[in-house]
């Protein structure tokens, strides 16, 4: 899911437009994974992981920043994958503005980031992502960039896994440039 994610829109409905863009990148955290909030098994905090497939997890990393994440596995599964940046596509000035930046290059390269200019926090946590709403995904049927992978960024366990995927040559994928190679 994490490879197939890459080229996908994520778009989100807000009161003054629609903003959204072209996914860039994305980690995935597969079953059995030490570093997937999956692993111990199902909580309050992180039930939506455990499906239906299709449902936006967010959560707030380091007290500060909204992750968006989709679950993927059938019910009773914890797996998921984090949307880690966008190429804004539409509602550009939407984003600037939640953003309170002019540089498109630093709206959504990064999840906290995604979050913040596409206005994504805890009360989305579990809504279906395949279906109508105000936050959902989509395809225009662009041809899939060219991917590459990489271990995933700024995790302590099981930090060697290549389960990070990302449009080659895109700017808008966050993280070092050694592993955007």
């Amino acid at each position: 899911m994490a490879r197939f994610l890459i080229g996908k829109l994520v778009m989100r409905r807000l009161p003054d437009g629609l903003a959204g863009g072209r996914i860039v990148e994305t980690e995935a955290y597969v079953a059995g994974d030490a570093a997937g909030h999956g692993f111990n098994g199902p909580t309050p905090r992180n039930r939506t992981l455990f499906g239906p497939p299709g449902r936006a997890y967010i959560y707030i990393a380091y007290g500060t920043s909204m992750m968006l994440n989709v679950s993927c596995s059938p019910v009773g599964v914890g797996t998921g994958v984090l949307i880690r940046a966008l190429e804004p596509a539409i509602g550009i000035a939407l984003m600037e503005s939640n953003r309170g930046t002019k540089r498109i290059r630093d709206l959504a390269r990064g999840p906290g980031r995604l979050t913040q200019a596409l206005d994504i926090d805890l009360r989305f946590d579990g809504i279906d992502l395949c279906g109508p709403g105000d936050l959902w995904l989509a395809t225009d049927g662009a041809n899939a960039p060219k991917i590459g992978r990489s271990v995933r960024i700024g995790l302590s366990k099981e930090a060697h896994r290549p389960l990070r995927f990302f449009a080659r040559g895109n700017a808008f994928v966050s993280g070092p440039k050694s592993l955007n190679a």
